[in-house]
């Protein structure tokens, strides 16, 4: 991939950019297979699952900069002064074509940047979410809500010049700290979701939800779970850190199954809970139940499921790995975005071993990975709840 940000010294954040895409598959694929093995068999690695090397990132997360008059719109120098980064290669063409008018809008509305040296000004980032069908999300973090009716009456304006624009918001995140957004959010349209198609489901997109980057290979990655959970015969799935669903969604709009899907970010229990509504409309043999909860232990006391799947943050699963080994749990299948913590936790879980490990290019040009693994209870393994 040839990009003129990495050449001209101005961009870094594809760290492997001058490396061909087929030998940072190779890499990838070598990465996981040394940190599980020998602790996995030889045989359970499959085939690393990619796409395109660019134009795959569904999500811009822009840090604003440079002045009232010249924004800039990407990540801020050494000298933590903006550099404008509109037109990065690795944007789906869509939300490529749209960012710049977006951006071109957003600069008019005469937004005053945040500056990290001298700690004023309002405006700090820019989030700008793309969907399959050409609709768009924007999110305005400022430091504080006083420019909101201001937005607010820029709302048509900002609808006509990007026609697919159905979302925005404003965050306030008033602290002069590293983080992205804070947590307070006003959603300034009609329209609070933003509704993305993954393989046969739509899962809706609040503002604050989480969702992969990658649409393709999120689709791939839901698309080998469900074969995974329908073809070990379960009748019901835990869906643990669901975030809006995806998973479970993906599992229950292809078989018949009863979901309990866990995560404790209430906006994406609402996405999840409306996406569900429509699944079940198409399949009334599957059901879902989407609670706002501490994945780790809100299900403790239940009967447990045929198979649990968990796609916890980095940290990874921790206690649970123990509880799990106890449940009865047959199946158990784990996405993990950080294959070290992925490690430690297939170490405590010693009454299941992996039959299968798949790992996904969800990040080309960086060294960032998604796996996915299968776990099957051992024979000898107690099946007492604990």
């Amino acid at each position: 991939m040839q990009c003129d940000y990495f050449d001209a010294g101005e961009c870094a954040s594809c760290s492997l950019l001058d490396i061909s895409h087929p030998t940072q598959i190779a890499e990838l694929d070598r990465v996981v297979r040394d940190a599980l093995f020998p602790q996995v068999d030889e045989t359970a690695f499959l085939p690393t699952v990619f796409g395109p090397e660019h134009h795959f990132r569904n999500k811009a997360k822009l840090v604003v900069g440079g002045t009232k008059s010249e924004p800039t719109f990407g990540i801020l120098d050494t000298n933590r002064r903006g550099v404008d980064l509109r037109h990065c290669g690795l944007y789906e063409p869509g939300l490529a074509r749209a960012l710049p008018r977006l951006c071109d809008a957003v600069s008019a509305l005469g937004l005053t940047p945040y500056d990290v040296n001298t700690r004023s000004g309002e405006f700090k980032h820019l989030i700008v979410t793309h969907a399959p069908s050409g609709d768009l999300m924007a999110r305005f973090v400022l430091r504080s809500p006083g420019q909101l009716p201001r937005l607010e009456r820029a709302i048509p304006e900002l609808q006509e010049a990007i026609p697919g624009l159905r979302v925005v918001s404003i965050n306030e995140q008033p602290e002069h700290k590293a983080i992205l957004a804070g947590p307070r959010e006003h959603v300034l349209t009609e329209e609070d979701s933003l509704p993305l198609q993954v393989g046969p489901v739509t899962v809706f997109l609040r503002p604050e939800s989480f969702f992969q980057t990658n649409t393709a290979i999120a689709a791939q990655l839901y698309s080998q779970a469900a074969r995974w959970v329908h073809g070990s015969g379960a009748d019901t799935l835990w869906d643990l850190y669901c975030g809006v669903g995806g998973f479970g969604l993906s599992v229950g709009a292809q078989a018949p199954v009863r979901v309990v899907g866990v995560e404790i970010e209430p906006a994406a229990i609402t996405g999840a809970q409306r996406s569900a509504a429509a699944v079940e409309a198409r399949n009334p043999l599957s059901s879902f139940d989407f609670r706002v909860g501490d994945a780790s232990t809100i299900l403790r006391n239940e009967q447990p499921a045929d198979v649990v799947l968990v796609n916890p943050p980095r940290r990874g699963i921790g206690s649970l790995a123990d509880w799990l080994n106890s449940s009865g749990v047959e199946q158990i299948i784990y996405s993990s975005c950080n294959v070290t913590s992925l490690q430690a936790d297939l170490e405590r879980l010693t009454s299941y071993r992996a039959t299968a490990v798949r790992a996904y290019d969800m990040f080309p040009q960086t060294r960032h990975h998604e796996v996915l693994v299968q776990l099957v209870r051992q024979p000898t393994a107690s099946r007492s709840c604990g």
